[in-house]
Formats: C-alpha cells, structure tokens, sequence
C-alpha cells in the first residue's frame, strides 16, 4: 500500500516538474518570439519568405552562392547580422553552401520539426538557414552548415574595406516628441539617417506605452547619422535649438511629461563644447534655455510605426516649427 502511494507520489512530482518547464519554457519562447516581432527586418520576397520564414529549401545547385570563392563574410538575408566567414566555407558537393563553422553565437541550432535534423537559424532574427550536420568528415571540424543561398547576402572584403573608409558621425537630440524632431532633421543636407527612439533611462528595451508611464527614466529622442565633410555637428545643434522651443520645461507645446525634455547627449568633449556654446549664444540673447546636457548612454530605436511617421501620414508637425535664433 506505502509503495503504491509513494509510486503515485512520484508520477505526480514528476508532473508538476514537466507543467512547469513547459510553461517556463513556453514564457520564454513567447519573450522570444515579441522581441522577434518588434524588430525592424530587410523587405523579403514571397520566395525569400518561403525560405526564411516558412522554412523552405531552394533547389540544389540553384542557389547564388553554391560556387562562391570570393574573401567576405555571409550575412543574414532578413535583419543582416554577420553568420559566416567565407574562411569557413567548403565544397560539399551537395548542391548548398557548406561551412564548417559560423561566426561565434551567430547560429542557433534547434530541433527540425521532422524529428530528426537539426535546423540552424539566425541567432539574431530566427530566419530559417537550414541544417547542421555532424560527422560526416568533409573537413576537420566534422560538421557541416548546409545554408540555403537565398537566406543569405555576401558581403566581399573589397566592399568591407570600403564601408570602413566611409566616415560617418552621429548625434543624439531630445526636443520634445521625436516625430516632429525627426521630420526636421531628415531634411538637412548631410544626414544620412534619422532614427525615433528613446534613451537617458534606467529600462531595457522599453517600449512607447512603458516609457509614456514616466517609471523608466526615458526621454523621447532621435538618434542621427551624418556626414561631417557635408553638415557639421554646430550646424545640426543650431538647427535643434530652432526647430523646437528649448526654454520649455517637461514639455514640447501640447505634449506634457518628462519624457518630453529638451535634452542634447553628447557623444564626446567636443559636442559638448558645441553645445555649451550654442546655449551661452542663446542666453545672450535673452533665452532662458532648459536644455540639458547629458552625456550619451544606451539609444532604443522605437517601434516601427513611429518611424519616419510624418512622411508616412503625409502630414507636417504639429509642436514643431523652424524658428531662427542664432
């Protein structure tokens, strides 16, 4: 009687321990699959989704890069994250691009829903690549990433060494709602890219309705590229200081909060010498300036909808306007 008690005993132990890595499991996989979704990836085509999304194969033999000998580094099709090194790259003779190894922690490898293989996908993103296998003996290394050419782009060494000599800056601006901020900044010649996002805060990877709440610290702010040999870092900080009112305090015309402060984040001594002389050059003037000056730390690119928001709506800013003070 004692053992057949103790024997139920255990299979409803046991049970509750798999309920429970289940859900642990399943709470992850959710967390996963959200972060997933808030990222901002490469437009596909429906061949392109067929293999990377619905985990697809292209034919044997049919792919861009089967053959290919050139020096670079293979990137991921959908969000562009580095995943191989063409030093590791084989001829396999099966029709995919092979390597025995993928750049370290680029490539998850999970269990193919055939119950047998081994699928890898990008660590980054979770697009489909293909599979891994092992012990084969190609190569030393006695595994082979057999990688679906269209999951992938190229990216020669030539172009790598060109990139590199291309010499961009970047600058961080907080006036208010990034919308109108953004709208404005888009428009100088110089400026290779303008990004919506939030900063100066205590929270991970907040989200809009999180740092709306005021609990994590962000402010609103956009995060910009440009070319100093066309636009330099005075001119884009002239240009903040008169495309939003930076003598309001926790607000920007109708909008109300702190996430809504007149802040410039420097990047080095030399934008903050910039803007400490722009703000001297206002006070002179009879400005009672309340722009802070904080120096840059972690930038969260918003979600995807405020991006380029008037341009998409085909609208102007509503709290924002060009003002010439200098």
């Amino acid at each position: 009687m004692n053992t057949l008690k103790t024997a139920k005993l255990l299979i409803i132990v046991m049970f509750l321990g798999v309920y429970q890595t289940g859900c642990s499991q399943t709470k992850q996989e959710n967390k996963l699959e959200k972060q997933v979704e808030n990222m901002q990836y490469n437009e596909l085509t429906p061949f392109e989704e067929y293999v990377i999304i619905n985990k697809g194969t292209e034919r044997p033999w049919s792919g861009e890069y089967v053959n290919t000998k050139d020096d670079g580094t293979y990137t991921c099709k959908r969000c562009g994250a580095e995943l191989y090194k063409s030093d590791d790259k084989f001829d396999s003779h099966c029709g995919w691009p092979s390597f025995d190894d993928e750049i370290d922690g680029a490539v998850k490898r999970v269990p193919d829903a055939d119950g047998m293989r081994t699928e890898i996908v990008c660590a980054n993103c979770g697009a489909h690549l293909g599979h891994v296998f092992e012990g084969e003996g190609f190569t030393a290394k006695n595994t082979r990433h057999c990688v679906n050419s269209v999951s992938l782009n190229f990216v020669s060494e030539e172009q790598q060494k060109a990139e590199k000599t291309k010499t961009t800056s970047k600058a961080i601006f907080a006036g208010g709602c990034f919308w109108g901020v953004e709208y404005y900044m888009e428009k100088q010649p110089g400026v290779k890219s303008v990004v919506s996002g939030y900063t100066g805060g205590k929270t991970k990877n907040p989200s809009y309705e999180e740092v709306c709440s005021g609990r994590t610290g962000h402010i609103e702010a956009v995060e910009i590229e440009y070319d100093p040999s066309v636009v330099s870092y005075e001119e884009l900080a002239k240009l903040f200081f008169e495309i939003h009112d930076p003598t309001q305090v926790n607000r920007q015309g109708p909008d109300v909060g702190e996430q809504y402060q007149s802040v410039v984040f420097y990047m080095n001594d030399e934008q903050k010498e910039i803007t400490e002389k722009l703000i001297g050059q206002l006070e002179a003037n009879g400005y009672k300036v309340a722009t802070k000056v904080l120096k840059a730390s972690t930038f969260y690119p918003a979600e995807a909808y405020h991006q380029d928001y008037y341009d998409r709506k085909g609208s102007t800013p509503y709290c924002h306007g060009y003002t010439k003070r200098f």
